[in-house]
């Protein structure tokens, strides 16, 4: 098993920039991969970026390609997620989860889940 916490949310102005933290306490965090998804108010929760165990690979949702970059340290047994150019439409909670294997982007693919933590962009 493995534990999530994440870490780095706030209230930014729109153009501004955040980096989430996700640490990760168990066994094994080299052995998964990590995603970042994210759920506003009435919307159902939905991939932001993934990387797979190694960091070699990651997938971004098309709505953040060029302004969010996933990334990990397995030292650390930590993934994060540089946010820049942040838009209104960027405001959620975004919560990190954690699968062995790669190439899954639904949320009902992971196995485990941080509590989450808060983004909000103003215009």
């Amino acid at each position: 098993q493995v534990q999530l916490a994440e870490s780095g949310g706030g209230l930014v102005q729109a153009g501004g920039s955040l980096r989430l933290s996700c640490a990760a306490s168990g066994r094994a965090f080299d052995s998964y991969a990590m995603g970042w998804f994210r759920q506003a108010p009435g919307k159902e929760r939905d991939v932001v970026a993934a990387v797979n165990w190694s960091g070699r690979r990651t997938y971004y949702a098309d709505s953040v390609k060029g302004r969010f970059t996933i990334s990990r340290d397995n030292g650390k047994n930590t993934v994060y997620l540089q946010m820049n150019s942040l838009k209104p439409e960027d405001t959620a909670v975004y919560y990190c989860a954690a699968r062995r294997g790669w190439g899954f982007i639904r949320a009902n693919e992971y196995d485990y889940w941080g509590q989450g933590t808060q983004v909000t962009v103003s215009s």
